[in-house]
């Protein structure tokens, strides 16, 4: 039989006051309430929320609430020691069981759980699903189980992680707790098997939208990626936090090394580098100011640093979920954010490449390249960028206002001519060659190799000497964009699919995009325009109690986020707060904080004013 916790959250606490008192928000925010109401009721949730909505909240005051300890599974054993940290500072009883932790501390922590001294245990599926833990929860007083980053539940999802499958055995071991399953990005496919696959169809879905409307977005025609991407960061991001994603581990670390040569505080991170490095890049990249970590995407997952400043894509992601979720983790504060991607002609072939030569059953290979057939037609969006992602998870939005083709919406023209001689093109060289010959037989460029095969004698040789090499490659990427060509996985030849075919027989008119000019990133020069201070003292001040944070958060050895969030030192500069009372009001701090840090930072404060 399930126990309850000797020691529940005092009767008298309510969800609200826990936010007010324990974590200095004044209010909760879009579905939070009626999630936590609903799962603290003991009823079973399924919660997709943008990242940086306030996901944690939903299973942590639950937890509060309900007594007994809250089992978080969580995909990143790097990542777990951080989450707890922060919630220790806000005097909530957590801790992680992993294989990074000492064995006497796992023994300190089970009978933590056992005795019900716990509020939240982070465990990785792996852990949880091992025969000892499953015997330990057997006998521990549960609050709940909550499944963060729930699309790796799914195999339709972009990050499965075939354990994750293995947890609908929570259904059938205790179908007396409430179950959570969350993520921030899982489109109606996935979301459907995830709810199949956790047995949470007799619980309550919420879906809160997918807009992230702090996060600027430009995607790229690639000329120099290096180039690009240092550019970008130096009129945009010159002494800001960020990632840099890269296809390979050979580009990471090729990446890292030339950003570093450039000025910039660069790390690689990679699954070939050995553990310990990742683990000390991953530490500073938390702890320091203004590093930028050059990663695959074996990093990401996880990762709560709120003041991610940027993300840039050096390739294409694989499909548009990885693509939210990769940008997603910029912003997470709520403050000013840029998103570029670099997009080039061979991107999409590589990305077919690995779809084509992965393990994956038939029917999952054809997702795979449906999904990546959406990230293309993004990549050569004419409109709002925003329109076409949250259109893609079943939701809408009008022009954001805030991407590339918003702020500097590109020419567009009838296209349906040129379209028609370049699959005229594809199809008289047999179909069997690639982007930069085919322009070369439209061009009408007299050499050997187009002699060799005789192509120099079809109707289209040099029927499109009329535009540029450039200006054809872009006729191509969105032809392949809009599925009217394919390119072969392995060898890179273009082939008309039946809709190219179609487009031929049927005479379809099409508007295609001029080749781009160079997109605008939105400047956010560092302390004016993004923290909006116009007042030399404010600044001034802003940057003190990042200072103190810093001390503070040094000789914790924790991230400085984790003492505060930068919002709330904004908040701060804005208030001024003059007394301790005053402080209390500031956003973010709640009791715990309040009372470890208010006169450090309340002296700060005076010593500005």
């Amino acid at each position: 039989m399930p126990k309850t916790s000797p020691h529940p959250a005092d009767a008298a606490d309510d969800a609200l006051s826990i936010l007010q008192k324990t974590y200095g928000f004044d209010s909760f925010r879009g579905a939070q309430a009626e999630i936590i109401d609903h799962v603290t009721a003991g009823k079973h949730a399924f919660v997709l929320m943008p990242t940086g909505g306030g996901k944690s909240l939903c299973y942590q005051i639950p937890s509060l609430l309900r007594g007994g300890v809250g089992v978080v599974i969580s995909p990143l054993i790097a990542l777990m020691q951080n989450q707890v940290d922060a919630l220790r500072q806000l005097g909530i009883r957590a801790a992680a069981i992993n294989s990074s932790i000492e064995g006497a501390d796992i023994i300190e922590t089970k009978n933590a759980i056992m005795n019900g001294e716990l509020d939240l245990v982070y465990v990785a599926p792996e852990r949880l699903l091992m025969d000892d833990f499953l015997c330990l929860l057997d006998e521990a007083p549960i609050a709940l189980f909550a499944i963060d980053e729930a699309h790796c539940v799914s195999q339709w999802g972009h990050d499965f992680r075939p354990h994750y499958k293995q947890l609908s055995l929570l259904a059938e071991r205790y179908p007396w707790a409430p179950r959570i399953a969350l993520t921030a990005t899982a489109d109606a496919p996935t979301r459907r098997d995830i709810i199949e696959c956790l047995k949470l169809e007799d619980g309550r879905a919420f879906v809160a939208g997918f807009d992230r409307p702090n996060i600027h977005s430009a995607i790229v025609e690639k000329t120099n990626a290096r180039q690009q991407v240092v550019r970008f960061i130096k009129e945009n991001h010159a002494e800001d936090c960020g990632i840099v994603y890269c296809l390979s581990r050979k580009l990471t670390e090729e990446t890292a090394a030339w950003l570093e040569g450039e000025g910039f505080t660069a790390l690689p991170y990679h699954a070939g580098m050995d553990a310990q490095t990742r683990a000390r890049h991953l530490e500073r990249f938390l702890k320091e100011d203004g590093v930028i970590m050059v990663a695959t995407i074996a990093f990401g997952m996880g990762i709560d640093k709120p003041d991610v400043r940027f993300v840039a894509h050096m390739t294409i992601p694989k499909n548009i979920e990885a693509y939210y979720q990769e940008t997603g983790r910029a912003g997470r504060d709520g403050l000013p954010s840029n998103a570029l991607m670099i997009y080039g002609g061979q991107d999409a072939a590589m990305q077919r490449n690995f779809i084509a030569e992965s393990s994956a059953p038939e029917a999952q290979k054809r997702i795979e390249h449906q999904k990546l057939n959406a990230l293309l037609g993004l990549c050569e969006a004419a409109g709002c960028r925003r329109q076409v992602v949250l259109d893609y998870f079943g939701d809408s939005c009008a022009p954001c206002g805030n991407c590339d083709t918003c702020l500097s919406p590109p020419e567009t023209y009838d296209g349906t001519v040129e379209a028609q001689k370049a699959l005229s093109a594809v199809y008289r060289t047999d179909q069997r060659f690639g982007v930069s010959y085919v322009t070369d037989v439209l061009l009408g460029k007299d050499n050997e190799r187009i002699r060799s095969f005789g192509h120099d004698q079809t109707s289209t040789f040099g029927i499109g000497a009329d535009l540029s090499a450039a200006e054809w490659q872009a006729v191509f990427r969105q032809l392949v964009a809009l599925n009217l060509l394919s390119v072969d996985p392995q060898y890179g030849g273009l082939r008309i699919t039946p809709q190219g075919q179609e487009f031929l027989k049927e005479k379809k008119s099409l508007r295609l995009r001029k080749a781009q000019k160079r997109a605008r990133t939105k400047a956010m020069k560092k302390e004016l325009a993004a923290q909006a201070f116009t007042d030399e003292k404010d600044v001034e001040l802003y940057a003190a109690l990042k200072a103190a944070r810093m001390e503070l958060a040094r000789a914790q050895g924790v991230p400085p986020y984790v003492i505060f969030h930068d919002k709330t030192l904004q908040d701060m500069v804005h208030l001024k707060p003059d007394t301790m009372e005053n402080m209390a009001l500031v956003h973010g701090i709640g009791q715990s904080k309040l009372d470890k840090y208010g006169k450090t930072f309340l002296a700060v404060v005076r010593a500005h004013a």
